[in-house]
């Protein structure tokens, strides 16, 4: 996937918003929580930081082009090149850790961004 291409993506999911941090990365959030970053990209090699589940995060730091991702390694989140993983499984990766952090949200706050139910 291009950098544009997971933007766009986690701009997609339900009350997911966009701030350029800490350098340059583009950082993902949902209720005010990271849930992915794009990072890299200065110095031309863009990794997807993302929160995984703890069988996942297991999985992938086991794969090429993936490994735990500095300073957020022990609360299970990986940094992967943007081709270690097809595009469809880096989407559904995403959308785990848009999940994961979501689920930390207060009630209220799910709510306010997934609507009533």
């Amino acid at each position: 996937m291009t950098p544009e291409a997971v933007e766009a993506f986690c701009l997609s999911l339900p009350g997911a918003t966009l701030s350029v941090q800490w350098g340059g990365a583009h950082v993902f959030k949902v209720g005010g929580k990271i849930f992915a970053l794009l990072a890299g990209m200065s110095r031309g090699e863009p990794e997807a930081w993302f929160k995984a589940s703890d069988f996942s995060h297991i999985l992938l730091i086991e794969q090429p082009g993936i490994r735990p991702a500095p300073y957020l390694a022990r609360a299970k989140w990986v940094a992967a090149a943007l081709d270690a993983l097809p595009e469809a499984d880096l989407q559904a990766y995403l959308r785990e850790a848009h999940r994961l952090i979501l689920a930390k949200l207060t009630r209220a706050a799910r709510a306010e961004i997934l609507g009533p139910g």
